[in-house]
């Protein structure tokens, strides 16, 4: 009997499962000049403009997180440098955002890509995963470490052992949010300043690994907002486990409302906004759908099952082959190899 096709599922978990050692043979770009941070625009889509969301945050908000088809379709293009992240570099938005900019930079894993090609330099990434087309995991690990360098959020000091103290303790408070969640979906996740972006990428892993319905807000405007689409029994992740005032306020108040809230605490040393902290949550993201699946028995990660949904994303995404061919040439970069700088999908 022929064997089926391997699982996506599977080729998650190791993916997963390699990343405290990709961490640590990461080798980070040079961080930009505070000058130079100012201005800069980093864009990106789906995972990788989580990344970009956390070079803004880590910068102090000298630079900024873009999406890069709102980019491309500004009056005048930015004025400082725009650094484009694309795992695959095939994202015509991305494209099109690098043609649009005055001086323009590839964060992508292919430096042949079209995306490098309309781009004056490359930086590239270097992570390692299987062939098998899965929810981005090991990719957006190298993508943020990437961006949160270029701001100079990566000290020397972020250890070799910290991907695996933070890998460590992910694993154990996913497990408790795993079973939380099996029963209460929805699930809202909530982050402020340097866990937003993470919210946002753990809502993504959701609707990628399982189909299932989550969300993401800023903690402070959920109150203000989301709260009131909330129905008893549903769920709340803060990712803040920090102990502060506000978090025990939050904690009474979405009881009170009957809502089932968790706060992952990623110990002492990822309290503080940093490299630490950054695994931690993103770790947690991923381990929760995976377990989730593997509870529900799943091969495959639901995107990938959901032909007609993939093609609805993939075409809106990359390009046709025969629109690609009439647009070829076009752009003052178009042709110029790209100058690389240092050492899927979106």
């Amino acid at each position: 009997m022929a064997a089926g096709p391997p699982s996506t599922i599977d080729a998650m978990e190791r993916d997963i499962l390699s990343q405290p050692e990709s961490f640590r043979r990461f080798r980070p770009p040079r961080s930009l000049p505070e000058a130079r941070q100012r201005g800069a625009v980093f864009c990106g889509s789906g995972d990788s403009l989580a990344s970009c969301m956390l070079a803004e945050a880590h910068s102090g908000h000298r630079a900024r997180a873009a999406d890069p088809h709102e980019l491309a379709e500004l009056p005048r293009p930015a004025a400082g440098d725009v650094y484009v992240v694309s795992v695959s570099g095939r994202t015509e938005a991305g494209v099109a955002a690098a043609r649009a900019a005055r001086r323009a930079v590839a964060v992508t894993s292919d430096a042949r890509s079209r995306l490098a090609g309309a781009c004056g330099s490359v930086i590239p990434l270097r992570f390692e995963n299987s062939d098998a087309v899965t929810a981005g995991t090991s990719s957006f690990l190298d993508s943020a470490l990437t961006c949160m360098s270029l701001v100079g959020a990566f000290p020397g000091g972020a250890g070799a052992g910290a991907a695996g103290s933070a890998f460590s303790r992910a694993g154990s408070e996913a497990e408790g949010l795993a079973r939380l969640l099996a029963r209460r979906r929805p699930v809202t996740f909530l982050g402020s300043a340097h866990t937003y972006p993470l919210a946002m990428y753990a809502a993504a892993k959701m609707h990628e690994v399982l189909g299932a319905p989550a969300r993401y807000e800023r903690t402070e405007q959920f109150s203000h907002m989301g709260l009131f689409s909330a129905s008893p029994g549903d769920a709340v992740v803060v990712l803040d486990g920090r102990r502060t005032a506000y978090n025990s306020r939050l904690a009474d108040a979405l009881a009170d409302a009957g809502l089932a809230a968790a706060f992952p605490d990623p110990g002492p040393a990822g309290r503080a906004p940093g490299v630490r902290q950054a695994l931690f949550y993103a770790f947690v993201a991923q381990l929760v759908p995976l377990a989730l699946a593997r509870k529900e028995g799943r091969r495959d990660c639901h995107f990938v099952a959901s032909k007609r949904l993939l093609r609805a994303s993939d075409g809106m995404i990359y390009v046709p082959a025969g629109a690609r061919r009439r647009k070829a040439g076009r752009g003052a970069a178009a042709g110029r190899p790209p100058r690389r700088i240092g050492g899927p999908r979106a």
